[in-house]
């Protein structure tokens, strides 16, 4: 595989951000985009049910939101090509994962130009099934002192592509699963637009499985 490093055409750059949820993630970013933080704009936001439509405009009502629900779709390649076609239209730089669900077919134009942010430290915690409170299950079960998240490259796989950044958190004893998540999503908001940021800046490196950060 030869390095990748993802090439921002736009400034600010254009932002795909696909939701299954409740859409705290998206209201992030935004946030973050209109204060400045982020060099950056949303060009769309890409919701895979009702609900998160929904969600999306009630929170934020100037994203010009598109459904495409999975349900309308045989298999993953069939919803895939749509996605993919409202994000080409949309002249997109970055795609970001927020909560989305659905386990995309990346296509060859995009790979290095997809990140999601996970709940935990990846690799633990990861994999099928492994999103929301079942993830702060988990950890909680196995006794983990640290907990965090991790913002990597997408890949054709579940929370299986290369690494931008981690933070962490501490597990208390008493943790509740929606406590713990509170804790983590205080990280999750720091560490996206963070690595947003460093991929628009031309500072990250995609080598084989991993990632490297010119400082």
């Amino acid at each position: 595989m030869k390095d990748i490093v993802p090439l921002i055409k736009h400034v600010p750059a254009r932002l795909a951000v696909l939701i299954s949820g409740g859409g705290t993630t998206l209201q992030n970013l935004a946030e973050k985009c209109k204060s400045g933080h982020l060099p950056a704009q949303i060009a769309v936001a890409i919701a895979s049910n009702t609900m998160a439509v929904e969600k999306a405009k009630e929170k934020n009502p100037d994203i010009n939101v598109k459904l495409i629900n999975r349900k309308d779709f045989n298999t993953p390649s069939e919803f895939s090509d749509v996605v993919f076609g409202v994000i080409r239209d949309s002249d997109i730089d970055l795609v970001c994962l927020a909560g989305f669900l659905c386990l995309l077919d990346i296509p060859d134009d995009f790979v290095g130009r997809i990140l999601n942010i996970h709940p935990a430290l990846l690799p633990a915690f990861g994999g099928k099934g492994m999103y929301g409170h079942h993830v702060h299950e988990a950890v909680l079960a196995h006794g983990c002192k640290v907990s965090g998240c991790t913002v990597h490259f997408a890949d054709q796989t579940y929370d299986t592509g290369p690494i931008i950044l981690q933070r962490s958190c501490p597990v208390h004893e008493d943790d509740t699963p929606e406590i713990l998540a509170e804790r983590v999503f205080t990280e999750e908001c720091k560490a996206y637009p963070e690595a947003i940021k460093l991929i628009c800046e031309g500072r990250v490196r995609i080598t084989r499985h991993s990632c490297k950060i010119r400082v």
